[in-house]
């Protein structure tokens, strides 16, 4: 190959390569773009004022819906309760629990993620024990989708102890009439439960490093192709 053709294939070479570079960035610019847009609209449904929750029961999980502030009355199933497993809170593996509550007013029925509670390792079958009165009980959290899923080898579990929650199979076995939406329980530690629940967090900083190592590589590519095809060409031709 002549001196010629192999400059005008290293240049397409570049060209191509600055080009594929420059548009993931753009892409990665836009990503960014559509979370922070999430992002916003998950803080405004925050600082909306609280939802009742018989108003979400029997709903699925709405997008307008998610987030919002809810005010619960009813009453807990507690023989229903499950205990999550290999659930962490503040780095520390246990059990998140999740019980139904029955609304006031036969207004049906949503699912509770009440709190963290560490798990016995000595005894890997033993759950503790959680204060459940009976009664009417005010819960206040925020309307959330149903507890999120781990991996897991086989059909999904029965019993007290399980991986994950399927809804649907949830029903089925409970009888209960349970909505598409959950609330996840705010506030202070004060039946044993932790409630420090994560900070929702679209991922935003993760586009915006994505872009930069996509534009980083765009210059670099640049930078090569003027100083080896360029500078050096012509330096090398100077008498």
């Amino acid at each position: 190959m002549s001196e010629r053709s192999r400059f005008w294939v290293v240049t397409l070479a570049a060209v191509m390569g600055m080009a594929v570079t420059a548009a993931l960035g753009r892409w990665q610019l836009g990503r960014a773009a559509e979370k922070e847009a999430l992002q916003a609209a998950i803080d405004a449904r925050g600082s909306q004022s609280v939802l009742d929750a018989r108003s979400a029961a029997g709903l699925d999980a709405q997008l307008d819906l998610l987030h919002r502030r809810v005010e619960a009355r009813g009453q807990w199933v507690g023989e229903r309760t499950v205990f999550l497993d290999n659930r962490q809170m503040n780095g520390r593996p246990g059990f998140f629990v999740v019980t139904p509550l029955r609304l006031e007013g036969e207004a049906g029925v949503l699912l509770v993620q009440r709190g963290w509670v560490p798990r016995n390792f000595e005894d890997r079958t033993r759950v503790p024990t959680i204060d459940t009165p009976a009664g009417s009980v005010v819960v206040q959290g925020r309307l959330a989708a149903p507890p999120s899923r781990l991996y897991e080898m086989g059909p999904a579990e029965a019993g007290t102890i399980r991986q994950n929650l399927d809804l649907a199979q949830f029903r089925a076995e409970t009888g209960l009439p349970l909505a598409g939406l959950s609330i996840q329980q705010t506030g202070p530690a004060t039946d044993g439960l932790l409630r420090d629940w994560p900070q929702i967090n679209t991922g935003v900083d993760k586009h915006y490093g994505y872009a930069f190592q996509w534009f980083g590589l765009c210059a670099l590519m640049a930078i090569l192709y003027v100083w080896f095809q360029i500078v050096r060409r012509f330096r090398g031709r100077r008498p």
